[in-house]
This record gives C-alpha cells, structure tokens and sequence, in this order.
C-alpha cells in the first residue's frame, strides 16, 4: 500500500482539487474579517471628526452673536472692545486702549472668545 502523503501529492489528486469551485465565505466570516476596519472608522470619528465639528459649531455660533461693546480675546491673545464688525468684509474693529483710543481691525475668523461677566463688568455696575 502507497504512503497517504504520497497519495495527497499525486499528480491526479492535485488537478482534480483544482478544478473543484471554492467555497464562499459567509456572512459571519465577512463580518469577523471587516469588523477591525469599521472599528477603526468608527473611533477615528468619534476622537477626530466629531469633537472638530463641534468645536466649529461653537466658534460659528459666537461669531453670529458678535456685536458692538462685546469683551473679546483674539487668537493671539489680544483683549479689546468690538467697536464696529463688518460682516460682509470679514472685519472686527476692536478698542485695545480707551484712553489713548487706540483700535486695531482683525478678521472675524481671529476671535477665539467673548468674555462674559468680568470683575470690571462688576465694579462698574456697582
């Protein structure tokens, strides 16, 4: 009787195997092979995408609320006074300095935050 081994590596045993249709994966072999890869979608838009929206949500939001006598910080980290905003040119003027009267204009998009609710806010309404 001939070694099994040898009989798998016949000639005969190999065309034929090769000419047999190969089985189709089912769905719970297609779902265990894509689910790493939703995962990763999925935590990449939940730690990425959508913090970023929201944060440009707000920053849309509180540049449509802007208006004059606003207590501002720009990005660079400059406080003034909305003196003028001009929408459709982008612009903010801004107070830096009452005594010498000194204004600065920035674009809308340099506002980072309004400040509410200051001390000074309170001891001049005292």
């Amino acid at each position: 009787m001939p070694d099994p081994v040898i009989k798998l590596l016949s000639i005969p045993s190999v065309v034929a195997q090769a000419g047999q249709p190969r089985p189709q994966p089912g769905g719970l072999e297609l779902l265990l092979t894509y689910l790493p890869m939703l995962l990763i979608v999925l935590v990449a838009w939940l730690l990425l995408y959508r913090p970023e929206r929201e944060r440009q949500r707000r920053q849309q939001e509180l540049l449509a609320a802007l208006k004059k006598n606003d207590r501002v910080v720009t990005a660079a980290g400059i406080y003034g006074i909305v003196a003028n905003v001009d929408r459709e040119n982008d612009r903010v003027t801004l107070k830096v300095d009452e005594a010498a009267n000194m204004k600065i204009t920035v674009t809308m998009s340099s506002i980072s935050k309004v400040i509410v609710g200051t001390t000074d806010d309170a001891a001049a309404d005292a």
